[in-house]
């Protein structure tokens, strides 16, 4: 009876004619979804998959929502025998909706609902039926997820099912992917080669299973072709991991250039160990956390105004820091190094004490979530790959300040001979001002940034300081292109030292690793030039 209906299922969807529910008649949709529902509340678990299959057969409008419900276990019962689909399943009272017309029913206790229960038979029929089902749609993305959740779950009843859809399909990669569910079938069960070459080089982890049995079996002709194609894959897994680890370590050093790239025009210029740089970078990342309280539900918007509102407030606060406090202790680093730190511990207790000693939480916005697949076993973070962007963005901006500006020509003049710039006519106590000032907005567009990758608080910018000075003194003091090439290059160091030797190992590798280069290359990687740029 089973395989009756099974054939019954199979022959509808490659196109022969079954009149659903003929006993009835030519019943309207409603009365029809009523009889399909009422055959799934029933006892047997043999009739129930009958009338799953009937319910396919009958290519009702709502046959994907019901069996999508019925698997979650959110189709359900009235005790007067009305049918709903429960919206959300916690607490006492639950969202419902009714389940053939979709209206909203308000709420209803659990205790006046019954389930329609399934066992894991069921739950595997109807995956391999929403699939199915899914295969149908004229949305291209909708038939290659489909396809995807087919590959390992295809069996005897549904294999001619598949071979006519993938021989229909249009689109090469819903087309490829049905393949590979064959061929994953064909090969477990029936040892055939040809399989092997079909998915030969894929690197979904399914595939890889099926080979790996077939690579383990019985049979040596068939065993010697899978561990080839095993082999294969592995080699391009290898390469996948790398380029996962050169990401990681590009989004890393990105953090790194931002944390530091304002450090670097300020400790140029000034010559100024600002401890508080930390702080400033925090100031940024408690902005837009502000941003999205003032925006509630907007994400999005909160985060695109956060970018020139953590540049300004870190910026003032730059600048009042510099003419409360820098300006007094010019040419006195030890004294300056200590009043900064002394800023910071300030900056950090005055947080805790207005907002509050714990972390916050910043939204991501829909825009930013989820990865891009580049392949099976490839996929970017959608929040680091923006961060990147932003780090390059915010840099490029800064190479045209400093190369095409009036501003950015006297920061230069000031850093390669301050005395000679003064003699020029070059107000260098204004351009420290302004320097200072830019520094510590670029600080706080690194809070923005770093605000979309972990939690704020008060101790955020503590974690990137010590980072940004060894960004700074390997890269060259001063030098932008210096600060790129140094941020990214210990990003990635970092990121491929810590698998093998922990985080912490790592960072103090890395400082080894500093300070050996700084003793051959005292002013860095790429050193200042000018007559003072040895003093």
């Amino acid at each position: 009876m089973r395989r009756l209906f099974a054939c019954l299922f199979i022959g509808m969807l490659v196109g022969w004619t079954v009149p659903a529910l003929a006993e009835s008649g030519s019943p309207d949709q409603d009365t029809q979804g009523q009889q399909l529902l009422e055959a799934l509340d029933v006892r047997s678990y043999v009739d129930k998959s009958q009338a799953i299959n009937q319910l396919i057969a009958s290519n009702h409008p709502r046959t994907r929502y019901w069996l999508s419900a019925l698997l979650d276990g959110r189709l359900q019962r009235t005790d007067q025998g009305h049918f709903v689909v429960v919206v959300d399943n916690r607490g006492r009272s639950w969202p419902v909706e009714d389940a053939l017309s979709g209206d909203d029913l308000g709420e209803m206790s659990r205790r006046d609902l019954d389930r329609i229960g399934i066992n894991n038979a069921l739950r595997n029929q109807l995956r391999s039926a929403l699939a199915v089902v899914d295969l149908y749609s004229s949305q291209v993305d909708q038939r290659l997820a489909s396809a995807v959740r087919l590959m390992g779950e295809v069996d005897a009843d549904l294999e001619e099912v598949i071979s006519n859809l993938q021989a229909k399909e249009e689109n090469l990669q819903v087309k490829k992917r049905l393949a590979q569910a064959l061929a994953i079938y064909r090969l477990e069960e029936k040892g055939d080669l040809q399989a092997i070459e079909t998915l030969r080089g894929s690197l979904h982890s399914r595939v890889r299973v099926a080979l790996n049995r077939a690579a383990s079996g019985d049979d040596p002709v068939l065993a010697q072709k899978a561990q080839l194609a095993v082999n294969s894959i592995q080699q391009k897994l290898k390469i996948n991991d790398m380029a996962e680890t050169l990401y990681f370590g590009l989004s890393l050093g990105s953090v790194l250039v931002l944390a530091a790239i304002g450090l670097a025009i300020t400790f140029g210029v000034m010559g100024v160990i600002n401890m508080a740089h930390g702080e400033l970078i925090m100031l940024g990342a408690y902005t837009t956390w502000a941003m999205q309280q003032l925006f509630p539900g907007q994400p999005g918007l909160a985060l695109i105004l956060s970018i020139p509102a953590g540049f300004l407030v870190s910026a003032l606060a730059g600048v009042a820091i510099e003419r409360s406090v820098i300006q007094f202790l010019k040419g006195r680093p030890l004294e300056t190094l200590l009043a900064t730190f002394g800023i910071s511990l300030i900056l950090q207790q005055l947080v805790r004490t207005v907002i509050s000693p714990q972390n916050r939480t910043v939204i991501t916005p829909e825009w930013m979530s989820g990865s891009l697949m580049i392949n099976d076993a490839l996929s970017l973070t959608l929040n680091r790959l923006y961060v990147l962007a932003f780090a390059l963005v915010v840099f490029g901006l800064l190479i045209y300040i400093m190369k095409r500006t009036r501003l950015g020509l006297e920061v230069r003049a000031v850093t390669q001979n301050r005395a000679m710039a003064r003699s020029m006519g070059i107000r260098a106590t204004r351009v420290d001002m302004l320097t200072f000032g830019l520094g510590s907005g670029v600080a706080g567009l690194a809070g923005v940034a770093l605000s979309q990758l972990t939690n704020v608080g008060p101790n955020l910018g503590q974690n990137y300081i010590i980072d940004s000075f060894m960004v700074v003194v390997f890269g060259g003091v001063g030098n932008l292109w210096g600060t790129l090439v140094a941020g990214m290059s210990l990003g990635v160091i970092n990121q491929v030292l810590e698998p093998w030797a922990g985080a912490v190992l790592a960072k103090i590798l890395v400082l080894v690793f500093i300070i050996l280069f700084i003793q051959k290359r005292p002013r860095g990687l790429f050193p200042q030039k000018g007559r003072a740029a040895g003093d």
